[in-house]
């Protein structure tokens, strides 16, 4: 069984067509082999790719900062496990568009490059299936009703995430881990009472809210008889304190965009949302919109204001606002999970296969990502990249991207198998020399591909 994943997950790297299993069996060399093996692998639970994610929670002294969203892998067969009609995230905001598609959950924990302010990569920890359950036909009796309507209460996206969260605390509790702190941002899917009043101990939440969240004051006083009040009078709506002048702007770094950025900020401390619970006291947040040109010379664009709310009240600004803004990450983890790594590719339709095999893909991306986390903070030789092609521009303090590392792997894949050494790809003389004195163009294309 270990030989077997150990051949999936290289034949995945290596694969140059459709990540299929039978795809990744022709890039570790086993396409004259029996192919069952490996669909029986994910089909009857002989291996559970959360070991794998697991890894990647191995105990540190810093503070977990995690990012939970979901998203949706496209399918086409009708019979596929969890497949339902889903409305298209990329679809227009004018119309409402629909596809047949898996929903997945995710959670990633940042990886920053140093402990200044700096860039962070997101690495995926956790794939959940969050499939909806099936309806029943009109001729269902009561209790199949009744079934459906509790299941579909239990798949709610919120719920799954609360679980997801949950899960998360537990498991670097059982790393050893308890004493780390967890911090958790997500977006407004998850803001709400679902997941924040399940949160476990050690978790602090920073999340996004409507700019016309209804938020109130703890009560000033107690009535002598009577129930006890949990909230107080109403304060302003979060726009109208971004446009009030009540409270001040703060001024506060962070890292986005490849750069430092000051963020203006507007704190509002000591407030309640019903949401959260009576006994809850959370910290509102607004940040001001950046501005932006499109071109040198053009017009002064500004991108939306955002509104969070947390409930650390003594974790630093900067701490909070660098972890929401390091939330985009996981945008870019979804992205490269589907088009460089292949997930949701394979063709399979059984159910412990429609789920394992997008959480091995997704297994594998997270191992890639960390070991070229270590590799790249490694002086003692320093590991370097393989040169770009010319059309790419050379920047100073860039980060390794996921082609770069899968092109990585290549070539010291091939080069022990062939014992062929591509150090010449290191060097630039190396790009100057005629193409019928290099040793064999093909290499040069098979480690360079870019899909």
């Amino acid at each position: 069984m270990q030989r077997l994943v150990h051949d999936l997950a290289y034949g995945l790297v290596n694969c140059g067509g459709k990540r299929t299993l039978t795809g990744m069996l022709s890039g570790s060399g086993n396409q004259f082999c029996d192919w069952t093996a490996a669909y029986r692998m994910f089909s009857k639970q002989r291996f559970d790719p959360q070991d794998l994610l697991d890894v990647s929670l191995a105990p540190d002294n810093a503070p977990v900062i995690a990012h939970i969203d979901d998203t949706l892998l496209k399918k086409t067969g009708r019979k596929v496990h969890g497949a339902k009609w889903q409305r298209d995230p990329l679809g227009p905001a004018f119309h409402t568009n629909f596809i047949w598609a898996q929903r997945f959950v995710q959670a990633s924990i940042a990886c920053p490059a140093s402990s200044q302010l700096c860039q962070a990569r997101s690495i995926p920890v956790s794939f959940v299936h969050a499939p909806m359950p099936v309806k029943p036909g009109r001729n269902a009796d009561q209790l199949q009703k009744d079934a459906y309507k509790e299941a579909k209460k239990k798949s709610r996206i919120s719920c799954v995430g609360a679980k997801l969260v949950g899960s998360l605390r537990q498991r670097l509790n059982e790393l050893g881990s308890a004493s780390r702190h967890l911090l958790v941002s997500f977006d407004g899917g998850y803001t709400n009472r679902e997941v924040i009043q399940n949160l476990p101990a050690h978790t602090t939440f920073i999340g996004r809210v409507r700019k016309d969240a209804k938020i109130y004051d703890p009560p000033a006083d107690q009535p002598d008889t009577g129930r006890r009040r949990l909230y107080g009078e109403p304060k302003l709506t979060p726009d109208q304190i971004r446009t009030s002048d009540q409270v001040s702007w703060q001024k506060v770094k962070a890292f986005a965009a490849g750069k430092e950025h000051e963020f203006k900020l507007k704190v509002v401390e000591n407030v309640k949302w019903k949401p959260a619970g009576g006994h809850q006291l959370l910290k509102l947040i607004i940040i001001s919109p950046l501005g932006y040109r499109l071109a040198k010379g053009a017009n002064l664009l500004y991108r939306k204001p955002a509104f969070l709310i947390t409930n650390d009240l003594k974790l630093p600004l900067q701490t909070l606002l660098q972890a929401y803004v390091w939330r985009w990450e996981i945008e870019v983890n979804f992205r490269e999970q589907k088009t460089l790594m292949g997930c949701g590719q394979a063709q399979v339709r059984n159910q412990h296969s429609a789920e394992g095999v997008p959480k091995f893909v997704t297994a594998v991306y997270s191992l890639l990502l960390l070991a070229a986390e270590h590799c790249s903070r490694q002086n003692d030789p320093p590991v370097q990249m393989l040169q770009r092609a010319k059309w790419y521009p050379e920047k100073e303090n860039s980060r390794w991207t996921t082609g770069d590392i899968c092109n990585r792997f290549r070539a010291e894949y091939y080069s022990k198998a062939i014992g062929v050494s591509f150090d010449g790809f290191m060097n630039k003389r190396y790009r100057k020399q005629n193409h019928l004195k290099l040793l064999n163009p093909a290499l040069s294309a098979m480690i360079s591909i870019r899909t």
